[in-house]
């Protein structure tokens, strides 16, 4: 990075897939939960990889890419980016934010078997939990109306309560 300040944004912690663009005298943080893939499809840019623990130092450090260039970016990463190109540069760097698809044992099938079994799964345990807490709140709501639901029935009603009925 330039020895001038350079406007840094802060970091992303589940950076959006998809195209995005840093402009010359920018730089961009960024933190993916999941591994990532960086594609450049415009300009250069200087890329830091942070090292988070177990990262070689080797995986670690800094890249220079270019059109076409890709890059992997572990799931925890922090990567910061900036353009190598003047700041006065009306064009800025174009490049491609996507989730990186782990390798499987047995590709396609273990693929299918995450989209349609654990998918799901995680699914049916959101929506489980979920009924959970909605039939603890209904319960817990009707034993607050325990005493209206028996008024009437061995208690004495205030006098308001008696006007009512």
């Amino acid at each position: 990075m330039s020895a001038a300040v350079v406007p840094v944004s802060p970091v992303v912690a589940a950076a959006r897939a998809g195209a995005w663009r840093l402009h010359p005298g920018c730089a961009m943080s960024l933190r993916p939960k999941d591994a990532a893939l960086l594609r450049v499809r415009r300009g250069k840019v200087w890329v830091t990889l942070g090292q988070p623990a177990g990262l070689s130092p080797d995986e670690a450090g800094d890249r220079f890419l270019r059109d076409g260039d890709t890059l992997l970016v572990p799931a925890g990463t922090r990567v910061v980016m900036e353009p190598l190109a003047p700041r006065d540069d009306p064009q800025p760097v174009c490049f491609d934010w996507s989730d990186a698809v782990a390798p499987m044992a047995d590709g396609a099938a273990a693929g299918r078997f995450r989209r349609e079994v654990m998918l799901p799964l995680h699914e049916l345990t959101a929506a489980l939990g979920q009924s959970g807490l909605a039939l603890v709140r209904v319960l817990r709501g009707l034993l607050g109306y325990g005493e209206f639901l028996v008024a009437g029935r061995g208690r004495v009603l205030t006098p308001l309560e008696s006007l009512r009925s």
